[in-house]
């Protein structure tokens, strides 16, 4: 069989599979639900929005480690807006992506002061 341009090199399908993994460690390890059937391009939108999520709850004075429960236990937060939100069963990951972007957005909202 010849080489040809459009189809991926073993390097590269190798490489891919490496940095997706990684992704899915890092996201596991925020306690984020990740399918094995998100691709690479998906991981990668939920990890930046993860990602900017977070430092926008530092940015607001909130605390990952005190915001974020431990695997297994109820959130127990500061603000519950601090809270990263979790996958829902049959959601894909680019809604999943969407609503944390969306938590992160209701974060950085002026609040009007009573």
């Amino acid at each position: 069989m010849l080489w040809s341009a459009t189809q991926p090199t073993e390097r590269a399908v190798a490489e891919r599979s490496r940095v997706a993994d990684e992704f899915r460690a890092r996201l596991r390890a925020r306690s984020v639900t990740v399918h094995i059937n998100d691709s690479l391009e998906e991981l990668g939108v939920i990890l930046d929005a993860v990602e900017e999520f977070e430092l926008a709850v530092q940015a607001h004075g909130g605390d990952l480690m005190v915001d974020e429960p431990p695997p297994g236990h109820p959130p127990e937060p500061d603000n519950p807006d601090f809270v990263l939100p979790t996958r829902h069963s049959g959601e894909s990951a680019t809604w999943l992506a969407t609503r944390i972007q969306q938590a992160k957005h209701k974060l950085q909202r002026p609040r009007l002061q009573h």
